[in-house]
């Protein structure tokens, strides 16, 4: 299970003997926090755990000094040579890189082994203050959405319950009733990340287009859509470069990704229109008025609720596998998904339904001449085999 396997890195790693820091990033309710609880209970060394949610100056930077200090008396008060420091939701604490570089560096000098450990879910945030102050001492473990795997053997979730209910583990038990669900994704995980995680923590002069930006993603996730178009949709008013930016911060919160199309050159990648897809299908049905019994027996709907899954589930597994997502579409020919790995690249095309045409693969296949080509289907891949695939193995 690709999130039990953090347990043993973030376990191997705590037990080298070199000084390191460690960042856990990832969405709200993945199970950060149930991670290092897990970690605790191997009771490997001494360990301080603590939270900036129970600061009482988030603003102060000697919050941080207040929490290394109590970790260097456990380390000069014990007979262990290191000692773990933990702290939870970092980004709540003004300047916290600096005060991380500054204490870190101090020890150093000092020889003292204190280890550290931080999470946040603000992965936009934590990002720049890791490359601004923290450059070349820490390592970053992602800690993604759950996948199908996991919320079949956690939950016993089946594959057209995980396309629709999505991965995540604290509103499993909810799925029964699903206003109830619906309630508790909207507003414990979505409007908590919208207010908390982006509006709180970044400059945002236009917060309702934020919020309608990221529904329109949730409508039409797996669609290729240019953001003249969006701007079209939207009720507020807008540019592109606005969207640009709302839309790299609802993807570093792990809503919704901007997918670019695939060329050849990496420039004319960087201007393409993208492809909108939800890094959760929970969105998708917790912003729908319709049910998961309505939808499944929709086939123009449930096709797209699939193919957000295994769209959601390719861009996930990306750190895991390696590899690149890309989309191609040139004319009326389209590949839903395009993986580059080093040199090589393969064509996905999915197909909830019998059909097994796939001209754009044909036509992908005579521009691009790719490694691969896969169909996800009945007529190729099961959808729900897939999801229980790392893609990257795909090559």
């Amino acid at each position: 299970m690709f999130q039990r396997s953090h347990l043993q890195v973030l376990t191997d790693r705590i037990a080298e003997k070199r000084k390191s820091i460690f960042v856990l990033t990832g969405p709200r309710q993945v199970g950060k926090t149930t991670l290092i609880r897990q970690l605790l209970e191997k009771d490997l060394m001494p360990t301080y755990f603590v939270s900036a949610d129970d600061a009482s100056d988030p603003a102060s930077e000697t919050w941080i000094d207040q929490q290394w200090e109590k970790a260097r008396l456990m380390l000069k008060n014990g007979s262990s040579e290191s000692v773990v420091l933990i702290i939870d939701e970092i980004q709540q604490i003004k300047e916290w890189s600096r005060t991380i570089k500054r204490n870190w560096d101090s020890d150093t000098l000092k020889k003292l082994n204190v280890k550290v450990i931080l999470l946040g879910s603000a992965q936009m945030l934590l990002q720049k203050g890791l490359s601004e102050s923290l450059g070349g001492r820490f390592e970053v473990i992602p800690v993604n959405h759950w996948q199908f795997a996991e919320m079949q053997s956690a939950f016993g979730v089946t594959a057209n319950e995980y396309a629709w209910f999505g991965g995540y583990p604290g509103a499993a038990e909810l799925m029964k009733d699903e206003y109830r669900w619906k309630d508790y994704v909207n507003n414990a995980l979505i409007e908590t990340t919208l207010f908390k995680d982006i509006l709180l923590l970044n400059r945002i002069d236009k917060p309702s287009l934020l919020r309608q930006l990221f529904d329109l993603a949730c409508n039409y996730s797996g669609q290729i859509l240019s953001f003249n178009k969006i701007l079209g949709q939207l009720q507020e008013a807008g540019n592109s470069s606005t969207l640009t930016n709302y839309l790299h911060l609802l993807s570093g919160a792990g809503f919704v990704s901007g997918i670019p199309k695939y060329y050849k050159d990496t420039l004319h990648q960087k201007n393409s229109i993208p492809k909108l897809q939800v890094l959760n299908t929970a969105f998708i049905a917790a912003r729908s008025t319709r049910l998961y019994e309505k939808v499944t027996n929709d086939p123009v709907e449930w096709g797209r609720v699939v193919e957000s899954a295994v769209g959601a589930h390719i861009l996930n597994s990306m750190n895991e596998g390696r590899y690149k997502t890309y989309y191609w579409r040139e004319r009326n020919d389209e590949v839903d998904f395009v993986l580059q790995k080093d040199e090589k690249i393969i064509g996905l095309e999915v197909k909830s339904g019998n059909t097994n045409k796939a001209k754009g693969i044909t036509a992908f296949q005579k521009y691009f001449n790719p490694d691969k080509v896969y169909m996800v289907g009945n007529s190729g891949i099961l959808w729900e085999d897939f999801l229980k695939m790392n893609p990257g193995e795909l090559f």
